[in-house]
């Protein structure tokens, strides 16, 4: 009788003998050469564009000191728009060509705007408000302007209260008796201020507290082709009124060192912010960001406070 089984030594017609194992090493796949020189060009064409950016179109900027309270404050980020009056030396990131007076698209900044100012005699940015224009006449007698022959008017406001912290301490020797403790236990520095109107409407709010030497200034004639510049804390600002011995701007400045207008801010520190990252975001004052700092036009419906 036949056996229907098949033998362990012998393999089915339809299996294929198992293949032997391959103790061959894959090849190594070899390593791609860096294209440093791709590499730099790339980097070079984004240094451009970022530099492009800032010089033709906006630039982030710093407020390190008080000249500007109430409306900006130490530490204040803000973007500052450089196309409003064409460009210039003063416009390019950096300042890294010479003073020229050339400009392209020329345009003239209106009262009230917050410009950037260059000193006649360093290479830096100040951040001022225009007061005068070309061809106008300017004095300031017991710190009111004298526009034209005319007064800028200026109304008595509610004291305005700015929260102390490191980057505004509020200072006896700066700013006497106005440093107090809320019911709540804040401490605020609680500044008089003052609403001046300029020509056009342009409105805001200037602090003046005590009686200096800038409260007074003879009459001039402002140039063709240059703006007065002032801070809005009027008594802590080296401006067109400061001669540039004591870090002024000397008079009017040219619109070939105006180097753009600032246009809202976009964050603010209270100068705590420190290696800990809870501290970034601890630190900042809320309630400052996005801002615009255009200012207001009297007679028009202004935005509800943030």
């Amino acid at each position: 009788m036949s056996s229907d089984t098949t033998p362990l030594s012998q393999a089915p017609h339809n299996q294929a003998p198992m293949s032997e194992p391959d103790n061959v090493e894959p090849e190594k796949k070899a390593k791609e050469k860096i294209d440093w020189i791709a590499e730099i060009r790339g980097l070079a064409l984004m240094l451009l564009a970022v530099l492009a950016f800032h010089s033709f179109l906006a630039k982030p900027f710093y407020i390190p000191s008080e000249s500007m309270m109430p409306n900006l404050l130490v530490g204040d980020r803000l973007v500052v728009s450089k196309y409003p009056y064409g460009y210039n030396w003063s416009s390019l990131s950096f300042h890294p060509l010479p003073r020229s007076d050339w400009r392209i698209f020329p345009g003239t900044p209106q009262y009230g705007d917050i410009v950037i100012p260059v000193p006649p005699d360093r290479d830096e940015d100040y951040i001022k408000r225009v007061v005068a224009r070309p061809g106008d006449r300017i004095a300031v007698r017991g710190g009111q302007i004298i526009l034209n022959g005319k007064p800028v008017p200026q109304q008595v406001e509610p004291a305005i209260e700015i929260p102390v912290d490191l980057n505004s301490p509020c200072d006896e020797y700066s700013y006497p008796g106005m440093r107090v403790t809320r019911p709540d236990g804040s401490m605020v520095c609680r500044m008089p201020v003052l609403r001046e109107t300029m020509p056009n409407g342009a409105t805001y709010l200037v602090i003046d507290h005590t009686t200096q030497p800038l409260d007074d200034f003879a009459e001039i004639t402002v140039p063709k082709d240059s703006v007065f510049v002032m801070g809005d804390n009027r008594d802590h600002s080296a401006d067109s009124r400061a001669p540039i011995w004591e870090k002024g701007l000397g008079g009017p400045v040219p619109l070939t060192n105006i180097g753009g207008r600032a246009e809202f801010i976009t964050f603010s520190l209270d100068g705590s912010t420190n290696w800990n990252p809870i501290s970034w975001f601890t630190s900042l004052r809320g309630s400052r960001a996005f801002t615009t700092l255009r200012p207001a036009i009297a007679g028009k419906p202004q935005p509800a406070e943030r």
